[in-house]
């Protein structure tokens, strides 16, 4: 575990995972909801099971020996950092200990960037959880959903809101996010940049 270099953290948790998303059968297979689907995955290989808690669904699990919560909170997109601020005041966690998983519209599709703060991008589930923990400096895994194709009408908004189409590999793009999530809790955010921040 090399995310983390300055002496014993306060925290009891290495890295609080929260994947971004909104409730409700009605927007479970949509682009906007990348960030669950990635939280799924890793409680399904870890063996994490979710229970009701700070207005979200959390899972604790361990990857290669580092504690890691997965949260998707449960408050409506626009609302995300209620839920993501009670948990990250809860575990007492600095910025750099919080990873948002969200789906990037200016990013292609299938396309990953790690990054540690940075802009919001007009992201309002970014805008919510930067107002709760006043402070931008979290780290995020961008994960690309791509824009309409050139004849289709849709605002990017709705777009967004829509499943994914058949034709797109989610299975593989959900599970490369996964790695990727991995990758920054066992190695650090450098490492898992260089690997996953090209084209897939």
């Amino acid at each position: 575990m090399r995310l983390f270099r300055r002496g014993e953290p306060a925290s009891t948790l290495d890295l609080l995972v929260a994947g971004l998303g909104n409730p409700g059968r009605e927007y479970a297979s949509t682009r906007h909801n990348v960030g669950f689907l990635v939280c799924d995955e890793l409680a399904r290989r870890h063996g994490g099971s979710f229970r009701s808690k700070f207005s979200g669904e959390l899972a604790d699990v361990r990857v290669d020996g580092a504690r890691v919560a997965l949260l998707k909170p449960q408050t409506y997109m626009n609302e995300s950092g209620r839920s993501v601020g009670a948990a990250a005041r809860f575990y007492k966690l600095e910025p750099e200990r919080l990873l948002v998983v969200h789906d990037e519209a200016d990013l292609d599709l299938g396309r990953l960037q790690a990054r540690a703060g940075g802009g919001l991008a007009g992201h309002n589930g970014l805008r919510s959880v930067a107002q709760h923990l006043r402070s931008q400096d979290f780290l995020r895994l961008r994960v690309g959903v791509g824009r309409p194709e050139r004849g289709d009408p849709r605002p990017v908004a709705d777009y967004v809101l829509a499943p994914f189409s058949p034709e797109e590999d989610v299975e593989a793009i959900v599970g490369r996010a996964a790695d990727a999530v991995e990758c920054v809790g066992r190695d650090g955010l450098d490492e898992a940049r260089q690997r996953f921040n090209e084209r897939p």
